[in-house]
């Protein structure tokens, strides 16, 4: 059993490893009983301590579809409203025998912090603005898809938006770099994270600037919810400077695609419908959830090698 808590730990040849899975993963999905035996026996908890649609239910599908069981813990019905701690509650998870523990927390570290009270397998599924490994596999894997390649060198990515407070920037970059692609990040001041200079991307004030050079805009929401002191721009100045609007589209280099990862703010970081663009691929990043969260899973559970026979 391996952990999957930052794209740090994962690695290249990891990273690597599980991307080459999904194809497979995907097959299985495409079948008349899209489930295959390869965890059968196996025990995943979903421990989600923040709101989470997508990142929930593709785990949850991706563990069903492997064949193993599942445990849901929701916070508003555990002993947390007692006042139990978050340690309490994960040794106690614990005892009941899972394999794999998936973890989102609004806090930072927590998943570290879960993976030194257990034994089972600990999964990343989003820490606070730190991490988000599985979105940064599941969108290199879109980005290869879309573009119909295999290497991302000499692909060049802009990432657009509330920097500062993602942590789907964070774990894109590091997985993005690490694949060969080049990586520019566009924002206001106040939306750059502090120390951005020793990220090795660029930087830019100005999505006019670099739209044109781009193979992959990606757009992510401004995190009001995160956001203190102020400093959250204004909404209709932020869409007039950052927001992608059919302008803005027309500008975009022949094969070049758009991703977000949900949820849109309509109007603020794009004024045009993804969901009818030519050049989104919003819904393919949704789509390939399950079956790249279905090589993670394998991955920490049982190795490429797992039987695949239908369940």
């Amino acid at each position: 059993m391996r952990h999957v808590l930052g794209i740090g730990e994962i690695g290249l040849e990891r990273a690597e490893a599980i991307l080459a899975l999904v194809p497979r993963m995907a097959e299985v999905r495409s079948r008349s009983v899209p489930k295959v035996a390869a965890l059968r026996g196996r025990t995943v908890a979903m421990l989600f301590l923040e709101d989470s649609t997508r990142t929930r239910l593709s785990f949850d599908a991706a563990a069903r579809a492997l064949s193993a069981d599942t445990m849901t813990f929701t916070a508003s019905t555990s002993s947390m409203k007692k006042g139990e701690s978050l340690r309490d509650t994960v040794e106690t998870i614990s005892a009941l025998g899972p394999n794999a523990l998936v973890v989102r927390h609004r806090t930072s570290g927590v998943p570290w912090q879960v993976a030194a009270w257990t034994e089972a397998a600990v999964v990343n599924a989003g820490d606070g603005a730190h991490e988000h490994p599985t979105q940064a596999l599941l969108d290199a894997h879109t980005i290869r898809e879309a573009l119909a390649t295999e290497s991302l060198s000499g692909v060049r990515v802009g990432i657009v938006g509330d920097i500062r407070h993602s942590r789907v920037a964070r774990s894109n970059v590091r997985l993005l770099r690490m694949l060969g692609a080049s990586v520019v990040l566009v924002a206001p001041s106040p939306l750059q994270p502090p120390g951005v200079e020793g990220w090795g991307v660029d930087a830019s004030s100005s999505l006019d600037d670099v739209i044109g050079g781009l193979d992959v805009l990606y757009l992510l929401r401004v995190q009001a919810e995160r956001i203190t002191g102020g400093a959250a721009p204004d909404a209709g100045e932020y869409a007039r400077r950052f927001g992608l609007d059919h302008a803005r589209v027309r500008r975009l280099r022949p094969g070049a695609i758009v991703m977000h990862p949900g949820p849109v703010n309509p109007g603020v970081e794009s004024s045009v419908d993804l969901s009818r663009l030519p050049q989104s691929v919003v819904g393919r990043q949704v789509a390939n959830g399950v079956p790249v969260r279905m090589a993670v899973l394998l991955d920490a559970l049982a190795g490429a090698g797992a039987g695949m026979e239908e369940e």
